[in-house]
């Protein structure tokens, strides 16, 4: 199969089902967005991490190729059961959610309680989280502005929101482990 198909060099591409959107289309602009996200939490993985984080972060990118074919598909077809078989497109399950929120949770109860805002950074690692929480809420924007006007998954906003509470909280966490300082953001009440 050759990698270039010159169908897009009109400014359009095809949805699965075969439909075509031009390439600024929003839906387009979504699943690129989380198409993005997922590259940098490769890049993330890539780091030196503890196996649970990696497994974690596996399974966090698994669930976002899901909600890429997912917002990839002619929304006619999705309503469809047998055309999503057909299709070999699965929803979000409610469980990937529960997952993200159990993650959270463990990792906030090695942490010391937030009293201030935090600036990003204080090691590459915890800079890349916080990029990639930045990229996942931009995708949760699209996405909720999609949804807005052409309804999708309600679990896909759901599973982005807390992804990106799952994606600060992970740099929180990684700071930590690597002993990399957090700076409180004090607000300079001198005008």
């Amino acid at each position: 199969m050759k990698i270039y198909t010159k169908t897009g060099d009109k400014g359009t591409t095809g949805l699965v089902g075969g439909s075509r959107l031009p390439k600024h289309d929003l839906r387009i602009e979504c699943y690129g967005t989380v198409d993005e996200l997922n590259s940098y939490l490769g890049l993330i993985r890539d780091q030196k991490l503890p196996t649970d984080n990696i497994a974690m972060l596996i399974e966090i990118q698994e669930q976002l190729f899901r909600v890429g074919a997912i917002l990839a598909t002619d929304p006619e077809k999705l309503k469809d059961e047998s055309q999503r078989k057909k299709l070999g497109i699965s929803f979000v399950k409610a469980e990937a959610i529960t997952v993200l929120e159990n993650h959270i949770d463990a990792m906030n109860l090695e942490l010391p309680p937030m009293t201030h805002f935090i600036l990003p950074g204080g090691h590459q690692t915890v800079s890349f989280c916080h990029i990639a929480r930045c990229i996942c809420r931009r995708a949760e924007r699209a996405v909720s502005k999609l949804h807005a006007d052409q309804p999708t998954q309600p679990e896909i906003l759901v599973y982005l929101n807390r992804l990106s509470d799952f994606l600060f909280v992970l740099a929180r966490k990684l700071s930590k482990d690597l002993k990399a300082e957090e700076i409180k953001w004090i607000p300079n009440k001198t005008p």
